[in-house]
């Protein structure tokens, strides 16, 4: 039983890690200050940038939304990026990502798995190698160690030791040579970045993916390429993700925490209202090529179901948002379960998911889908 130390409100779906509700952060600016919080304690454990850098003279990222200006001897907020000898450089050296992989056989949990490829028989037989489950296949699942978000409900939040290490430690250095390896096994058919995000490594991602298309094209084989992002990349990265994706059969999935900015800064611990407008433009950027390659679809929107935060408000906001773009756009709405900083949530009740669902669809979105649905029960 969480509450609010503004209002006094009071409930399960009040948390006391939050330190405030969702009424508070849509209509109080001091709800924010209290909400991040966990945010600040968490990352100073971490030594990474409480808020993104600002530094005087500084060398500019322009990677994401953060738009980090990084010191000499200083680390972006992703931790991935710093600036050494006056240069912008990886901290484990150019060509290299901080990065572990492995095959995950079809079918997987993907995000996109109601549309995906490798789960159904979208994109037959172009892009996948069964009218149906490509049984016998893998998705090259490449998990990468930085993030430009600081979710305090990250079900990865391993990343964010792996990339504390000042050296990384040796095992997850890879070079984009052994992740063109890695993809060329035969039982590969797609590979999908994910994380952390693959935002801060989208240099390396973007080069190994091209060679990855190439070989394939040549080899005639199937190899699509996927992305499971929070969305905050420069318009122009992501629209080259975009075509990597467009041209393999892959998906780009784009996870959509929240649309009122407050509630999107107090959940990732970024500036909320720059990160909802990447957003938009990025879906957009995206979108507008869905019609050039209808099946499988090439945008896939999600957005997890945080108890008490991202309600059915939040939900009815983004889907209204999304089908003015193109109401084909799949839109899955994920069940939360309580992790890393934000345990004192239940998991999402079966009520707010279905409510959610119909809100959605009411929307005008044509597909609209309910994920981790062993999950919910009727917790509120």
């Amino acid at each position: 039983m969480g509450k609010c130390r503004l209002c006094g409100r009071e409930g399960v779906t009040v948390s006391n890690v939050i330190g405030v509700c969702a009424d508070c952060l849509r209509s109080r600016e001091d709800a924010l200050k209290i909400a991040l919080e966990p945010h600040e304690r968490y990352r100073k454990v971490l030594s990474l940038p409480v808020r993104p850098p600002r530094s005087e003279g500084g060398i500019k990222c322009g990677l994401c939304v953060n738009e980090c200006i990084i010191g000499e001897g200083e680390r972006g907020f992703c931790g991935f990026w710093r600036v050494r000898n006056g240069a912008l450089e990886p901290v484990v050296g150019r060509g290299n990502a901080a990065v572990l992989w492995y095959l995950d056989p079809h079918p997987t949990n993907c995000v996109a798995g109601p549309v995906c490829p490798a789960n159904t028989p979208r994109g037959y037989p172009k892009y996948t190698r069964s009218e149906g489950i490509e049984r016998g296949f893998s998705n090259l699942a490449v998990f990468f160690a930085a993030c430009s978000l600081d979710c305090i409900f990250c079900q990865n939040w391993e990343h964010k030791d792996i990339i504390s290490h000042e050296p990384v430690r040796k095992k997850y250095i890879r070079s984009i040579d052994e992740l063109v390896s890695a993809a060329m096994n035969p039982k590969v058919t797609c590979v999908c970045y994910f994380g952390g995000d693959p935002g801060p490594h989208a240099p390396y991602a973007i080069e190994a993916s091209r060679r990855i298309a190439k070989l394939a094209e040549e080899k005639g084989t199937i190899k699509r390429i996927c992305w499971e992002t929070n969305g905050l990349e420069n318009t122009s990265i992501i629209s080259e993700m975009c075509m990597l994706s467009l041209t393999t059969g892959g998906i780009v999935k784009i996870d959509w925490k929240a649309w009122t900015p407050s509630i999107y800064e107090a959940l990732t611990g970024i500036e909320g209202h720059s990160a909802v407008e990447r957003l938009k433009r990025n879906v957009e950027a995206i979108a507008r090529y869905m019609d050039e390659r209808p099946e499988p679809p090439l945008l896939v929107v999600s957005t997890l179901l945080v108890p008490g935060y991202v309600d059915v408000e939040e939900v009815r906001n983004i889907a209204e948002f999304l089908a003015s773009i193109n109401p084909r756009i799949p839109y899955v709405l994920l069940a939360f379960h309580p992790d890393h900083l934000l345990t004192d949530l239940p998991p999402t009740s079966t009520s707010h998911a279905l409510g959610a669902l119909q809100a959605a669809k009411k929307a005008g979105l044509k597909e609209v889908y309910l994920g981790n649905t062993w999950l919910l029960s009727n917790y509120y």
